[in-house]
C-alpha cells in the first residue's frame, strides 16, 4: 500500500493551482497525480510552468471526473467562481474529498449567495462544506469531505478581527476593513487592471463602498462570532507587488479594552496554530515578513486620542490564503500534524 495520499489540482495552471503544486511537493504525504487545466490541456506540464520542470513529466490533461477519481483520492479545485460548483458535484458524486479555493461554497445563505455572485450550479451542495478558516473550524473540519477555502481578503480580515469580536473588545457597528493586496490576487490571465506599465507606479482602491464580493463573506464569519448580524466597511486596493495582503481594521474600543487585552485574547485563540504569529502591541506586520509563507503576522495598537483598536494582518494571499490555507485544512481533515508540509518560512529577503 502506497504510503503517499494521491492528488488532483483541477485549475492547476492559475497562480493559486500552481501555488498549490509547489507547496504539494514539499508535503511529505502527498503525490500529485493529476493537473487538469482546460485552456493548456495537452500541453506539457514544463512547458505551461516551467518551475515544475523535472519534477512533473506528464501534459496537463482536460477535465474528466471519472479519469479523476481514478487517479487520486483527493481533488483541489482551483477554479474561478461559478466554474467550480459543477465539478466539485462531479467529483463529490464519484467520492472524492474535495477542497474548494472558489467562492461557490463559502457562503451559508443562499439568498446572499444569489444577491453576490447569481445563480449556484450545484443547490444540492449548498451548505454542506466547512469553512476552511481552520484557526476557528478546527472541530468541524476532521475528518471534513468537502471544505470551502476562504477567501484571501476574508482571511487577513478576520484573523485580525475575530479574537476582538469574539471577546467583546470592539464595538459591532462602524468597523472598517482597509486592505492591501498585490496583482496575483487577480489571477494569471492578463487584463489592463494588473498589467505592470498600468499599475507599476501608483496604488488604486477597487470595488470599494460594499461592492466587493469578500463583504458578506467576512459578514458571515465576525457575524457568527458575535452572535448577531454586522456590517463592515471593506475597502481593498491594488498595490503594485506580486503578492501578499495587509489588512488594517478598525474598531471603537469597548470599555476598559487596550492593546495589551487585544494581544492577549488573540494569543489565546490562536495558541498551538503552527499559522497565526501574534506580535507584540504597537508592532506593524509586513508582507516581506509572510511571503511564500503560510504564517499570518497579527499585530493590535489603541488610538487613545479616538477611542479606536486598530488590528493588523500581514499574509501572503496565495499560501495562507489559498493554497497554503487548502493544504493546512487537508492536514486537519485527515488527521495529520497541522503545520505538515506548510511551515516553513518566508522567503527573505
Amino acid at each position: 500500500m502506497s504510503d503517499f495520499t494521491d492528488i488532483a489540482i483541477i485549475g492547476g495552471t492559475g497562480y493559486a493551482g500552481a501555488e498549490l503544486l509547489r507547496l504539494a511537493y514539499g508535503h511529505p504525504r502527498l503525490r500529485v497525480t493529476r493537473i487538469v487545466g482546460q485552456s493548456r490541456a495537452g500541453e506539457p506540464v514544463a512547458r505551461v510552468l516551467p518551475s515544475l520542470t523535472g519534477l512533473y513529466e506528464g501534459d496537463v490533461v482536460a477535465f474528466d471526473a471519472a479519469d479523476v477519481a481514478g487517479a487520486a483520492t483527493v481533488a483541489f479545485t482551483a477554479l474561478p467562481h461559478g466554474a467550480s460548483a459543477g465539478v466539485v458535484a462531479e467529483l463529490r458524486g464519484l467520492g472524492m474529498r474535495v477542497l474548494d479555493l472558489s467562492a461557490d461554497f463559502r457562503l451559508d445563505d443562499p439568498e446572499v449567495y444569489a444577491e453576490w455572485y447569481g445563480e449556484h450550479l450545484a443547490p444540492d451542495l449548498f451548505g454542506q462544506a466547512v469553512y476552511g478558516l481552520v484557526e476557528l473550524e478546527r472541530e468541524r473540519l476532521r475528518g471534513a469531505e468537502l471544505i470551502a477555502i476562504p477567501g484571501c481578503y476574508p482571511t487577513a480580515s478576520i484573523l485580525g478581527l475575530a479574537p476582538l469580536v469574539a471577546e467583546g473588545l470592539v464595538g459591532l457597528d462602524g468597523l472598517i476593513i482597509d486592505a492591501k493586496s498585490g496583482a496575483t490576487g487577480a489571477g494569471r490571465k492578463p487584463s489592463l487592471g494588473t498589467h505592470l506599465p498600468e499599475v507599476g507606479e501608483g496604488i488604486r482602491a477597487y470595488k470599494a463602498a460594499g461592492h466587493h464580493r469578500h463583504t458578506p463573506e467576512i459578514e458571515m464569519v465576525l457575524g457568527g462570532l458575535a452572535g448577531s448580524p454586522l456590517r463592515v466597511t471593506f475597502t481593498p486596493h491594488l498595490v503594485p507587488m506580486s503578492r501578499g495582503i495587509l489588512a488594517t481594521a478598525y474598531g471603537m474600543a469597548s470599555v476598559g479594552a487596550t492593546a495589551e487585552a487585544c494581544t492577549e485574547a488573540a494569543r489565546e485563540l490562536y495558541r498551538g496554530s503552527p499559522s497565526v504569529v501574534v506580535l507584540d502591541p504597537g508592532a506593524h506586520p509586513d508582507t516581506g515578513w509572510v511571503r511564500a509563507s503560510n504564517q499570518a503576522f497579527v499585530s493590535y495598537a489603541k488610538d487613545t486620542r479616538t477611542g479606536r483598536i486598530v488590528a493588523q494582518t500581514a499574509i501572503d494571499n496565495l499560501v495562507k490564503g489559498t493554497a497554503g490555507q487548502a493544504l493546512q485544512c487537508l492536514n486537519v481533515a485527515m488527521g495529520w500534524d497541522e503545520g505538515e508540509g506548510v511551515s516553513a518560512p518566508a522567503t527573505w529577503p
